[in-house]
């Protein structure tokens, strides 16, 4: 017997109703027996309670009874549960997606309820969600035969399943199989099964909190069930253990986002076994480091103190992180951990003609650059961005492209993620050769002086680039953080404020004059990462061209709400006349930021009851390479107002000399 199952065994061993001074108890409150699969109305009830549920804290509480619960009974469907909370059907760099139109699902719930197509059209512009619309029609049909209740393992399975149908002439066999799962739904099961299928599952539950919940209830079972059973979850104790196994997993995920393998080894050797088991593989994309905005060169010299560091161009490209397997499969990803091979199979194709033959396996960190092959030089990211991204062939490549390599994360089965940068730097340029317009090591210059940063820079934009990555050498690579130790120094952070502003758009106003027929204004917010709220943070409309508002408007229709979510966070003098979904970042340019008492940007952080907005802000463009999670933070926010007010104190004494 492994190690894996006799860990198991002895979960399965304590399944019994345990005396704690705990609220749930994982085996006594659950609606499932050991050795049982796991009813997905446990599940449904679990996304319900959170729904009704706006404060994080009690998200956490809420979901973290029900992973007890699976835990003790089936920890083998735990990776099962978590995908299908998140609304995923494996790991997120598969690319394995739901997101079936209105037509199939309105049909599928027809045949599976008898109602008729133009009622549920009329109720969906009532009502703005399918779910809502299946349960209540589910709820109210009697069934002459009770279907076998579904599965948390079924409904995953089946999910998959139609997701993986392609093709028009699937169309009839996607509807069938949407209406076996519907007629088989009890309670509130069609609500979510349906959000499922639509690919918006609308309860609020970012990430961050589920890794939080894991965390909790691994901490529960494992540390105190077990062997303290008067422990109270209200202990400093437990608190503090409880916040160091949540950054443990979080940062376990950060390294290897997998949550078959997560699971597995958390079953398997538990929280302490997690820095051991979830390390760098080949295949699986790490969460890149991100760097801080910096207003100017003194600040530079200001943030790094003592430090060494080295100035290095920033291309204006894509993130790409490059993977090859020592059997010579090689992967490509962007920042937010996309599969993004089919656009760059040119890249993937070439990518061992730049390897030293000591190079067998590796992981890249580099940036991917739109290449003039006559001029041989830099062409700006509007044109990359016309390259296809899906799956293209070698015939309609039109924009050549060439990497920029600026880190190496992993080599030869040995993680480098700790070493620090001048080291993994020196070992980038042992393994691979420079190939120019094709393969090229990132320009860079150690520097120690101010009026040296300012000549790399200059360097830097005649060479067309967005400026400067400032980087300490003794720095090690922060996985998924915004290190205080890369700097990011643009061009255009001099003419204004410190950095743009990726934006999340959550509303719209519709247009008058020449815009009527479009939106001619959006409301726009930063991302709370603590609270995880969406919080305004500006209303919006300039910069668009006509097309772009036409784009804008065919696209966000498709994610219209009927209500704000519980954790958009807004005065109600901004109210707009659409909501959407938080799906699209924009990049937005602004003069200055100020503070507001409507805009609930970092609200309460500098005033009590004020919060921060962008004064004259600008569209620029569409950030398709960042999720709405990634959008620029509350706290980044706040460091940006102070970055402008201490600059212009500065100015000031300056005068005043």
């Amino acid at each position: 017997m492994s190690e894996t199952q006799q860990r198991l065994l002895k979960l399965n061993r304590m399944a019994s109703p345990i005396k704690t001074k705990l609220a749930y108890d994982p085996v006594a409150h659950a609606t499932w027996k050991e050795g049982e699969s796991i009813p997905y109305l446990a599940l449904a009830h679990t996304l319900r309670d959170i729904e009704q549920n706006s404060s994080r804290l009690k998200m956490i509480e809420i979901l973290s009874n029900f992973l007890q619960s699976v835990i003790y009974l089936s920890p083998k469907e735990l990776p099962t549960c978590i995908y299908l909370m998140l609304n995923q059907l494996g790991p997120a760099y598969q690319g394995l997606e739901l997101g079936l139109g209105d037509s199939i699902i309105m049909k599928a719930i027809c045949l599976a309820t008898g109602r008729q197509e133009s009622h549920i059209k009329s109720e969906l512009k009532e009502k703005g969600d399918l779910g809502l619309i299946a349960e209540t029609s589910r709820v109210n049909q009697t069934l002459l035969f009770k279907p076998k209740p579904l599965t948390v393992q079924v409904v995953f399975e089946r999910l998959k399943g139609i997701a993986e149908m392609k093709g028009q002439s699937t169309q009839s066999k996607k509807v069938e199989r949407v209406q076996s799962l519907i007629v088989a739904c009890r309670e509130c099961e069609a609500r979510y099964i349906v959000r499922s299928l639509s690919g918006k599952l609308r309860i609020g539950l970012a990430e961050q909190s589920l890794l939080a919940s894991v965390a909790r209830a691994f901490v529960i079972v494992e540390n105190y069930i077990r062997k303290d059973k008067n422990f109270s979850p209200e202990s400093e104790k437990f608190k503090s253990e409880l916040e160091a196994a949540a950054e443990a997993v979080k940062s376990a995920y950060n390294r290897l986002p997998n949550y078959d393998i997560l699971c597995s080894v958390l079953l398997e050797k538990g929280i302490d076994g997690l820095e051991e088991g979830c390390q760098s593989m080949i295949s699986v994309p790490l969460k890149p480091m991100l760097a801080q905005p910096s207003k100017g060169v003194e600040e530079v010299i200001k943030k790094f103190g003592e430090h060494k560091f080295t100035c290095e161009f920033k291309y204006d490209g894509e993130r790409a992180q490059i993977h090859r397997s020592e059997s010579g499969k090689s992967y490509i990803f962007s920042r937010n951990q996309e599969d993004t091979a089919g656009k760059y199979p040119d890249v993937l194709r070439e990518i061992a003609d730049y390897i030293k033959p000591e190079t067998k396996s590796f992981i890249l960190d580099c940036e991917c650059v739109a290449w003039d092959v006559q001029e041989k030089r830099i062409l700006p990211f509007q044109v990359l961005s016309t390259r296809k991204r899906k799956t293209v062939d070698d015939d309609e490549i039109k924009v050549k492209v060439c990497l920029f390599a600026f880190d190496l994360l992993h080599l030869n089965d040995k993680s480098l993620i700790k070493l620090p940068l001048q080291d993994r730097r020196e070992i980038l340029k042992r393994s691979f050769n420079e190939t120019p317009g094709k393969f090229m090591f990132a320009q860079s210059r150690d520097v120690d002086q101010l009026e040296d940063i300012q000549e790399v820079l200059d360097e830097a934009v005649k060479n067309q680039c967005e400026g400067l990555m400032v980087k300490a050498l003794d720095s090690t690579y922060e996985i998924a953080k915004r290190s205080q130790y890369w700097l990011k120094l643009k061009k255009d952070y001099l003419e204004g404020v410190g950095d743009t502003v990726d934006a999340v758009v959550i509303g719209a106003y519709y247009g008058k004059g020449k815009r009527t027929g479009n939106y001619g204004g959006f409301l726009l917010a930063c991302y709370d990462d603590e609270n995880e709220q969406f919080q305004t943070v500006c209303k919006l409309g300039t910069g668009f061209k006509d097309e772009d508002l036409e784009a804008h408007t065919n696209f966000l229709k498709e994610h219209m709400i009927e209500k704000p979510k519980s954790y958009y966070v807004y005065d109600d003098s901004l109210r707009p006349d659409v909501w959407f979904e938080a799906v699209q970042v924009w990049e937005i340019k602004c003069a200055d930021l100020s503070l507001s008492p409507v805009h609930r940007a970092a609200v309460g952080v500098l005033e009590s009851k004020k919060g921060i907005s962008l004064r004259f802000p600008r569209y620029l463009r569409v950030r398709d390479d960042k999720k709405p999670e990634e959008a620029t933070s509350s706290a980044q926010i706040v460091e940006m107002y102070n970055s402008q007010e201490m600059l212009q104190n500065n100015n000031t004494e300056n005068r005043s000399d």
